[in-house]
């Protein structure tokens, strides 16, 4: 081997050293931040991981022809999903005498957090990564602690349902499906894509986190005309100045309390539990109708386990033409397809859709389709002294012979109407009247005397004495 000299070596040691000075290329990975397309790119600039996402001004965009920064060293994620989340805080703190109150409210229930974290498991990576995604600070994980307790099935007496608890109409204005099959308030994507859009419209509205939440939970609407009356009265316009609904009012409070707990568990005595930085599930495509019982047997989990992941579906069938794939435990979406790929069975679904053809009472709907009426009932959730509309979709047996699936239009927009039954009311019953008396001195004697009635009933109704007298006007409730 013939050996360099030693001003040959000198000029290869300094161009080896002039090659590792030159910036990394189109393929190294750097620490640049990679651009954002989601829609609300011109709502607000994407912020860098410690920048706040509040306004202070637009952060300048690396131009195309400035080279990338150098890479200095590397990053190593968090095995701890909380860990994950602490670094992605970029809300402004509030600063309200409320915020105490609602950490010492938690911290008292070290159980209920305990079990609410424990429920979020299933669910807390995926909407991680879709707020990191979007360059939205990671408080907003938080926020079905707030609103839901990390329960997907939660249904408030405003008719909101779904960890983000959407009502009917803003669920449907963001594309959330609601028929007679699924409730994608409910779905943890579909829910989740929903509710960052919705924040993220807000937050392009007010230039402010604690304005665009208020509006959330009280409507951008109320919070828009709250900030105009102050206006007017020159009054300060931030979320501190607004006069608000007292549920409102604690909101924002409630979130910055559960930002304080995870931020320093210890502080609070609270010990939250250990949630591995990874996916908990995955999507699996779903071809053919198939029974949910069936589906989690496949899969071979727990039925509330895969009703857990799959929360949308409200019915025991699954129709592929409208949910056309379901969320299961990371390692068992293999054993699904495997378990699917070898199943002998005669069909995977053993239900249909029946279309009712005119007015009908579940005892004539039962009869048509020839099930019980209990089954029917309780399949198709009809309450008593309901009657099926014409034009409902009603889930019933799939006959032997059938072999075509539900078709796309009612898979996706079936409706089951319901109107109420009227009872006719039995010949001879009592009929309440309310009567108006016409003169003053009017008694309870004379009222009963007049309908021949007992005195002692008609004081009994209108809970007064028998000796009581009436004024004119009074109104003297009977039963005729």
């Amino acid at each position: 081997m013939k050996l360099l000299s030693t001003t040959g070596l000198v000029a290869l040691l300094l161009l080896l050293a002039g090659c590792a000075s030159n910036p990394p290329g189109p393929g190294a990975q750097t620490d640049a931040p990679s651009s954002l397309t989601t829609h609300a790119e011109t709502a607000f600039p994407a912020p860098s991981r410690h920048t706040p996402i509040y306004p202070q001004g637009e952060l300048t965009p690396i131009a195309p022809h400035e080279p990338a920064p150098r890479r200095v060293a590397a990053l190593t994620p968090p095995d701890d999903l909380w860990e994950r989340i602490r670094s992605g805080f970029a809300m402004p703190d509030l600063d309200s005498p409320l915020v105490p109150g609602r950490e010492q409210w938690y911290a008292a229930r070290p159980q209920d957090l305990e079990n609410m974290a424990e429920r979020s498991r299933m669910y807390l990576f995926h909407i991680v990564e879709e707020i990191e995604r979007r360059g939205l600070p990671t408080e907003l994980a938080l926020l079905p602690f707030i609103e839901s307790a990390y329960n997907p099935q939660a249904y408030s007496h405003a008719r909101a349902a779904g960890m983000w608890q959407f009502i009917p109409s803003t669920g449907k204005l963001y594309q959330l499906k609601q028929n007679a099959f699924r409730d994608d308030r409910r779905d943890v994507l579909a829910s989740t894509r929903a509710a960052l859009d919705y924040l993220e419209r807000l937050y392009g509205m007010f230039g402010d986190w604690h304005l665009a939440l208020a509006s959330y939970n009280w409507g951008e609407g109320s919070v828009g005309r709250a900030i105009a009356k102050n206006k007017r009265m020159n009054k300060g316009t931030g979320y501190l100045d607004l006069n608000m609904p007292m549920e409102t009012r604690y909101y924002i409070p409630k979130l910055q309390a559960m930002k304080n707990i995870v931020a320093d568990p210890g502080k609070f005595n609270i010990k939250l539990p250990v949630i591995e930085n990874h996916p908990y599930f995955d999507t699996v495509n779903i071809t053919r109708d198939i029974d949910v019982a069936l589906a989690a047997k496949l899969a071979e989990v727990r039925l509330e386990d895969f009703k857990a992941l799959n929360p949308s579906l409200h019915r025991p069938v699954i129709l592929a033409a409208g949910t056309s794939q379901i969320l299961l435990p990371w390692d068992n979406a293999a054993i699904f397809q495997r378990n699917l790929d070898a199943y002998a069975g005669d069909r995977l679904s053993s239900w249909t859709v029946w279309i009712a053809p005119r007015n009908m009472t579940p005892t004539e709907a039962a009869e048509r389709v020839k099930m019980s009426e209990a089954d029917l009932r309780y399949v198709n959730r009809i309450p008593p002294r309901m009657l099926i509309r014409a034009g409902s979709t009603l889930l019933v047996p799939r006959p032997a012979s059938q072999e075509r699936d539900v078709t796309e239009r009612i898979a996706d927009n079936g409706q089951l109407h319901l109107a109420r039954e009227q009872v006719p009311r039995k010949a001879g019953a009592p009929r309440r009247t309310v009567l108006k008396v016409g003169r003053k001195g009017d008694t309870v004697a004379n009222i009963a005397q007049r309908y021949r009635l007992p005195a002692s009933s008609v004081a009994r109704w209108n809970k007064v004495s028998e000796k009581a007298v009436f004024k004119a006007g009074d109104k003297v409730i009977v039963f005729l």
